[in-house]
């Protein structure tokens, strides 16, 4: 390559390639296939386990660290990147020269598209490591934020990237690709599900251990959701016996009889009144004490099986481990969430460089940014996270997978475990530099929201709940086109406009959301002070509530 040719700025661009990394240096595939990742399982994170005590996202007090850890000031960082990934990496960095230095925007077209290509089967190479706890920070700052070369920075982007943290210091289950792709080689994640169910052939050593993980991850729904509806119970009881004392303690003081002492006065109007009050409390403990016998059976059953499949597992050899054809599929199913993140006609360039990233600081999906975006959602949709089962409510957050992608689009990916409908995390998935990172969440929060809303309706999804009443409304509306991308732009507009008093939706539209996608009961007295609109829908959840329908 003759520096001489080229423009003075794309040279300047290639000058950390052109001075760490000649062609000698550009690895073989041979030294990829001699790589053995870690085959040690780590003991399953917080990030994993659904906490149902949890009410609401924890604060984030720090977004930054103080000092740049310098990661993307090493002069030797882009032959650290692509070393040791063989042709695939030869063929990124061939690309990337031919993109960076080409003049003819036609062939710059072809080479960008040609770019695309040939990084994600870099990625594809790469994600079988992700395991490896001592993986060069270069080539995992490579998947985690698309940085292949850091002269594409910017000084102050290259500052503001250098200062993110970089470990899940929140408990919350939300990972940049790196980390997804590690959670997933080690099986503390499981697959990502695909239109097509894997079945296990029997001849795989490891059939039978996924099948009893399969069982387990369904029995670990009903064993915590049992345990909820014993703690709820219990803790009803315990109010009700509260109650009870304090009554019986009210109805056993007498005043003594002024001159007839000791003696004492008989009941007085408000103790007889108790006699009532105090059989009525003993009728609910009766019927608390059935209930909660009923779960406590259903509890003890879930654990035994519990303890039954958990001792099959360690009777297993080894654990499951995760096969390279495993890895490859979730390697697939991520590449086309990448895709989805950016649409039809939108941007699929998958390297970071200034000449696309257009986000501020607090517009980028770093974890800290999206979780403290989450927590503003859920401050104001206080359900979007919760899924009901036997009439109790369960809060259970979703997996959250950052992509280095330039997409707008969030989306759900599934809305929970196919093995585990009840308490299980479902996914989603946020583009990381957006044009707007709050309306790609509220866009995957919404997508959310509608598949959750449809499976709960199951075959009557067009006539109950949420979706049977916004199918009826698209409806009487006469709209044509997909019925989930209009509640998705309904429920943007619900949270961005409406929630601030800004009435821009139609009447019986905004009756809808607000009972079915109801507003924190703060935000409703704020609103109710607002407008005569939102005081009449205030007015019909009073009265709902005063003739127990709602």
């Amino acid at each position: 390559m003759n520096d001489a040719d080229l423009d003075p700025t794309i040279a300047a661009l290639l000058a950390e390639t052109e001075s760490s990394m000649s062609d000698e240096d550009i690895p073989s595939y041979k030294e990829f296939s001699s790589f053995k990742p870690e085959e040690k399982e780590a003991p399953k994170s917080s990030e994993h386990k659904v906490d149902l005590s949890v009410k609401t996202f924890k604060p984030i007090e720090k977004f930054y660290e103080e000092e740049s850890n310098h990661v993307f000031d090493d002069t030797s960082y882009y032959r650290t990147a692509l070393n040791g990934e063989g042709d695939q990496a030869q063929r990124v960095h061939q690309v990337l020269s031919k993109y960076l230095t080409c003049q003819d925007p036609k062939d710059r077209t072809v080479y960008r598209q040609q770019l695309v290509t040939a990084w994600w089967e870099l990625v594809r190479v790469m994600s079988s490591k992700a395991a490896d706890s001592k993986l060069e920070m270069p080539k995992r700052m490579l998947l985690r934020f698309g940085v292949v070369l850091p002269s594409l920075f910017t000084p102050e982007q290259k500052l503001l990237f250098s200062k993110v943290i970089m470990t899940n210091t929140t408990g919350e289950p939300v990972f940049y690709m790196d980390e997804w792709f590690r959670e997933i080689a080690l099986g503390r994640l499981g697959l990502s599900a695909t239109d097509e169910a894997r079945t296990p052939r029997k001849s795989d050593p490891n059939a039978e251990q996924q099948r009893i993980q399969q069982l387990k991850s369904k029995n670990d729904g009903k064993l915590q959701n049992a345990e909820s509806l014993v703690n709820s119970k219990e803790a009803e009881r315990q109010m009700l016996e509260a109650e009870l004392k304090n009554r019986i303690d009210s109805l056993c003081e007498h005043s003594p009889i002024m001159g007839l002492e000791p003696h004492k006065q008989t009941y007085t109007e408000g103790q007889r009144h108790l006699f009532a009050e105090i059989q009525e409390k003993l009728r609910g403990l009766q019927k608390i004490d059935k209930e909660l016998n009923s779960y406590l059976k259903e509890f003890e059953e879930a654990k035994s099986i519990d303890v039954s499949l958990s001792d099959k597992l360690d009777t297993q050899v080894e654990a499951v481990e995760v096969s390279s054809a495993d890895l490859q599929t979730e390697w697939s199913t991520v590449r086309q969430m990448a895709k989805m993140t950016c649409g039809r006609q939108g941007n699929q360039f998958p390297i970071f460089t200034r000449e696309f990233y257009h986000s501020m600081p607090n517009g980028t999906g770093f974890r800290e940014n999206v979780i403290n975006l989450l927590k503003w959602v859920e401050d104001n949709d206080p359900d979007c996270f919760v899924r009901v089962h036997k009439n109790v409510k369960n809060r259970i957050v979703p997996y959250v997978l950052c992509l280095p992608t330039y997409g707008d689009f969030g989306f759900c990916w599934e809305p929970f475990d196919r093995y585990n409908r009840v308490t299980s995390r479902g996914r989603i998935v946020i583009p990381m530099y957006p044009r707007d990172l709050k309306i790609s969440i509220l866009m995957a929060v919404a997508d959310l929201r509608w598949q959750v809303a449809k499976e709960k309706a199951s075959y009557y999804w067009m006539e109950e709940g949420l979706t049977g009443q916004y199918y009826q409304w698209i409806e009487s509306q006469k709209l044509k086109g997909d019925l989930k991308s209009y509640f998705i732009s309904d429920y943007v507009l619900w949270m961005t406009k409406e929630v601030d008093g800004v009435q821009r939706m139609d009447k019986d539209l905004r009756a809808i959301f607000w009972r079915f996608v109801p507003f924190s009961q703060e935000k409703k007295d704020e609103l109710k002070k607002r407008s005569l609109v939102y005081q009449e829908l205030y007015q019909r959840d009073l009265n709902r509530a005063m003739s127990d329908g709602y």
